[in-house]
């Protein structure tokens, strides 16, 4: 009896262990010009989250943040086009940043 508890209990952890990849969610983010000196970005997670109050920066190749600000509630976020080389960070917290190079910003 002892035995067919233990057996049960270790399969139960295993399952649950096995089960915390799949609640894992990616952070996912692309962003494109409307016209001419504006752009959106558009974030979300893998498992259909919302980004809503997500950060995102813009930073020239200086590091320097030009803008920053946090997605709304449609998870969007629209900005000038900097004049200068820029790359938008959609920082969802730690391991969880997805950067654009604004070269790759069409």
């Amino acid at each position: 009896m002892r035995k067919t508890r233990w057996t049960a209990v270790m399969g139960f952890i295993l399952i649950l262990a096995a089960s915390g990849p799949a609640l894992a969610h990616t952070p996912v983010c692309s962003c494109y010009e409307i016209g001419d000196d504006k752009v959106v970005c558009e974030g979300g997670f893998s498992d259909g989250s919302s980004a809503a109050g997500v950060e995102v920066r813009v930073v020239g190749e200086d590091g320097k943040v030009l803008e920053k600000g946090k997605m709304d509630d449609f998870s969007e976020f629209e900005f000038e086009k900097p004049d200068v080389p820029y790359k938008v960070i959609f920082d969802a917290g730690k391991g969880h940043e997805v950067k654009i190079p604004g070269e790759k910003i069409d």
